[in-house]
């Protein structure tokens, strides 16, 4: 197995690679059936709408092509008219530019005066240059002159009418072409959409049918949701540019209001393509300066507030992309197809994010692409400590914390990251510093976390006189261990005593004696903590045998049964591997009823073994 896999990975980048150059040569053909992929995937929701309503599907097909086709229709005209009005008006706007490029240019001071100024010193630079090297040139005459250059001037005949209407039809004729296959190909798709569905299957994936299908609706709707969202966030901010721009005074507001929209589907360039010719209009429209800068605020005020909340709220769930990955995604569709690459390039790399999540040797794209958390919160926690990086290890703890409890907390990241660190030590691999960092890190954590929930008060109906004594297996893991767990106590009302591992094995039952307590927890954290818990068990139980013992083995990852033969079912009365098993497994015991009776009657034969929970 590993000798093949480099023959897989290097067959897998080399697949990708053919792929790439594929789409590169055969663009004329792949782009109109993205193009018309894309479509069907924004009309299919329609289509599927008016068959619900009991419309069959080639006229359902027919009906929102044909209002789609009307609509592109509708908006360009509505644009054509904007722009031609705008053309009318601009020698009106001639005066205005002048008188502003005047301020610009005053004597002495304006910024083109000054640069006028600069230009001719250095013209008068290069003449005397050239004049010196002619001079220089001159002083050793040849024995015969250069002839001198005859002028050449070509005309170029006024072209007829005829020849115009060839340029423009050769101009025109290609992508109309291209709208009209991307046109057919989004009604075939749409009328065949289940045949084509079904083919595919077929040739993908027709032995892992439920994979397959899960990965066909997972695209279409990740997709589907990524261009309406997409829709309505563009169609916001471009209602929301027109409407500001109308209250400064631009001429045809509805104009830019439309261009917004619609090149705000570029990725990341679109918005600052629609202001450049709305902040030049301003420049000419307004003899002054206000109508320029309330454009600039316009624009950077609506892309600011889009960016910030608009899109957060809709896309934040809906492209399944990272930032990264949709910067990255429109370079290289860029470079693959041009223009329209960049307008399809999110689209496609929903697509690829789904294939990177139902595609083994395709999983890299979905680690790379998407934006779900490639580490468990455990482990990122853990490598924040790892990396000493105080900070981030807080708000990651408290950032968990504003979502789940304290407890979940300390059951589903601190726990295993104290583990991870376990094993590390044991290994050899965690530093003194490190070690010593992450143990203070998590004992403040542990200790300020509290303070800063909002809880009622504690329960206190399980309180009585009995007490629990929380004793470290070995090392300060252990003892931290306990801490959660006598906090967690605290929390029901139940009185809990954590002992510092500095303590020795003999001080540790001379505080069993001074307590005087009736239940001890052993805090173990593995690996390597059946040999001090058992150690400790027989101790205690040599020296305390109306004591009942309970075993805390955490997040303990091993066969149940083999744990409790290593322990010895002797000894302890219980074993538990995670906080919420403790807590409730030592409430009923440590409770009033309990501690009234016998102490060792209370305690079962074998010990009471539950199951551990696995986490991440």
């Amino acid at each position: 197995m590993p000798n093949n896999f480099p023959s897989r990975r290097a067959m897998t980048w080399g697949g990708m690679a053919f792929v790439v150059a594929a789409l590169y040569f055969t663009r004329q053909v792949c782009i109109p059936l993205a193009l018309a992929l894309l479509l069907s995937f924004l009309l299919g929701p329609l289509v599927l709408w008016l068959g619900r309503l009991g419309v069959g599907r080639v006229l359902s097909v027919i009906l929102v092509v044909t209002h789609a086709i009307a609509l592109v229709g509708f908006l360009t005209w509505l644009l054509a008219s904007q722009v031609y009005d705008l053309a009318s008006k601009l020698p009106q706007y001639e005066s205005n530019m002048q008188t502003k490029l005047q301020s610009l240019s005053k004597p002495g001071g304006g910024i083109v005066s000054r640069s006028a100024r600069v230009l001719r010193h250095l013209s008068r630079e290069i003449s005397n240059a050239g004049k010196t090297a002619e001079a220089e040139t001159s002083s050793h005459p040849t024995t015969q002159p250069p002839a001198k250059p005859v002028p050449v001037e070509i005309y170029q005949p006024n072209p007829s009418a005829v020849h115009v209407l060839r340029n423009l039809v050769s101009r025109l004729i290609n992508p109309l072409l291209t709208a009209g296959i991307v046109i057919v190909f989004v009604i075939f798709m749409l009328i065949k959409r289940e045949d084509l569905r079904d083919r595919l299957i077929r040739l993908v994936g027709a032995g892992q049918l439920n994979v397959t299908t899960q990965a066909l609706d997972d695209a279409a709707h990740g997709v589907s949701r990524y261009l309406l969202a997409q829709f309505i966030v563009n169609l916001c901010y471009g209602i929301a540019i027109g409407i500001g721009l109308f209250f400064v005074g631009i001429p045809n507001p509805l104009l830019w209001g439309l261009m917004a929209t619609l090149l705000r589907f570029i990725p990341y360039a679109g918005p600052w393509l629609a202001a450049i010719t709305p902040v030049a209009l301003a420049f000419a429209v307004d003899p002054g300066w206000g109508k320029l800068f309330g454009t600039l605020g316009v624009f950077v005020g609506v892309e600011l507030l889009t960016y910030n909340f608009l899109e957060p709220w809709f896309y934040s769930s809906r492209t399944g992309l990272s930032a990264i990955a949709v910067l990255g995604a429109a370079v290289f569709w860029t470079w693959l197809w041009g223009p329209v690459g960049l307008l399809l390039a999110t689209p496609l790399t929903v697509c690829l994010v789904v294939l990177g999540r139902y595609v083994p040797r395709l999983e890299f794209l979905g680690v790379l692409l998407g934006d779900e958390p490639v580490l468990p919160v455990e482990t990122r926690f853990y490598q924040r400590l790892l990396a000493m990086n105080y900070d981030e290890a807080i708000d990651l703890a408290e950032q968990f914390v504003t979502e789940k409890s304290i407890r979940e907390l300390y059951e589903d990241v601190v726990i295993p990251a104290l583990t991870l660190a376990e094993a590390d030590r044991h290994r050899g691999v965690l530093s003194p510093e490190q070690e010593k960092f992450i143990f203070e890190t998590t004992r403040e954590l542990i200790q300020e976390l509290p303070e800063r929930e909002k809880e009622g008060p504690p329960d206190r109906s399980a309180s009585g006189s009995a007490s629990i004594l929380c004793l470290p297996a070995a090392d300060e893991g252990d003892e931290i261990a306990g801490l959660m767990l006598a906090q967690l106590l605290a929390k029901r009302g139940i009185a809990a005593k954590n002992i510092p591992a500095s303590a020795l094995a003999s001080e540790r039952l001379e505080l069993v004696q001074q307590e005087q307590v009736s239940v001890v927890c052993i805090s173990a954290l593995p690996p390597g903590a059946a040999a001090p818990a058992r150690y400790l068990c027989k101790r205690i139980r040599a020296d305390f045998p109306h004591v009942k013992i309970i075993v805390a083995v955490w997040h303990a990852n091993v066969d149940l049964a083999k744990l409790q033969h290593r322990i010895g079912p002797s000894l302890a009365d219980g074993i538990v591997t995670t906080l919420s098993q403790a807590v409730e497994h030592l409430a009923p015991i440590a409770s009033p009823e309990n501690s009234e009776t016998s102490p060792r009657t209370a305690v079962p034969e074998q010990p009471t073994a539950l199951e551990p929970t696995h986490h991440g």
